[in-house]
């Protein structure tokens, strides 16, 4: 199994499957194993399954270069930056002998591929979901995370429990150290002066998004009172994103969590990437 050795000397395990063209995935590859952290991802709509099944699904065509990069992220905090984000991601192509490769993340790992592709003509295709390229709301979640970060350090000062009702924001206790809180906020802090519409000059690999037409969601005033708008900028924009040679789907009446299940995603990414890749 390959290991990444990055920038900060810390390391990252890297799960290769299959054969073909290489398609690196930011996500966790192994089965889930059952526990209260599963079935809390289950109760919020998630699937901890979903890396495992998503590796299984793409294994078949492409040489899938797997990781958790989030995983990572909480275990070694760092200052997150798109500079930094690009290089980790590029030291994981290296180590796993992939020099060409498609790029697929989901919502701020979307992002992440973008500001990827942007910096290097190594990505041959991106695939983002869960993200718009164009009109994203990057304002809202500065918000949101600077409201993450101060709930971090209220709970490191003063634990509390809460009862958490499922899909209830505002029930929600923070987990995250202040540490691996603050990551999230300084990526934030950094992309206010984004311009993604004049980025997109700067992007040439073919490129798709897909996001469901129900991905909203209104927070409380206790996380910043924002709405975080994915849907709007892809369903709204349509015609402009094409235009920038974007190829668009939205996935009707779902919300962000349901259209990154494995069912849904694996229809659209993988015959896109195919064509792309193989051709």
């Amino acid at each position: 199994m390959p290991v990444a050795v990055l920038r900060d000397g810390s390391t990252i395990d890297i799960e290769v499957h299959g054969d073909g063209p290489n398609l690196l995935l930011p996500i966790n590859p192994k089965p889930a194993e059952e526990g209260p952290e599963a079935q809390a991802m289950r109760d919020w709509g998630g699937d901890p399954e979903l890396g495992h099944s998503l590796v299984t699904g793409l294994r078949d065509t492409f040489r899938v270069v797997a990781f958790d990069y989030e995983k990572h992220l909480m275990a070694h905090p760092k200052t997150l930056t798109p500079d930094v984000i690009t290089g980790d991601l590029l030291t994981v192509a290296d180590a796993a002998d992939a020099d060409r490769f498609g790029f697929y993340g989901y919502s701020w790992l979307a992002l992440s591929g973008m500001q990827l592709a942007m910096r290097s003509r190594r990505c041959a295709a991106l695939v983002m979901g869960g993200y718009p390229p164009v009109g994203g709301p990057y304002a809202e979640m500065l918000a949101t995370t600077e409201a993450t970060y101060r709930m971090a350090v209220e709970a490191q000062e003063s634990p509390s429990e809460q009862v958490v009702e499922p899909g209830d924001w505002d029930t929600v206790s923070v987990s995250l150290s202040p540490a691996q809180a603050k990551q999230f906020l300084v990526l934030y802090h950094e992309l206010q002066g984004f311009d993604d519409l004049a980025a997109q000059a700067e992007l040439s690999c073919p490129r798709l998004c897909f996001a469901g037409s129900a991905d909203t969601i209104d927070y409380g005033p206790r996380w910043g009172g924002v709405r975080v708008d994915i849907a709007g900028p892809i369903v709204d924009r349509r015609a402009e994103l094409e235009k920038l040679g974007w190829e668009v789907r939205v996935l009707d009446g779902l919300d962000h969590m349901q259209a990154m299940q494995a069912d849904q995603a694996l229809p659209i990414i993988k015959p896109w990437l195919a064509a792309r890749l193989l051709a």
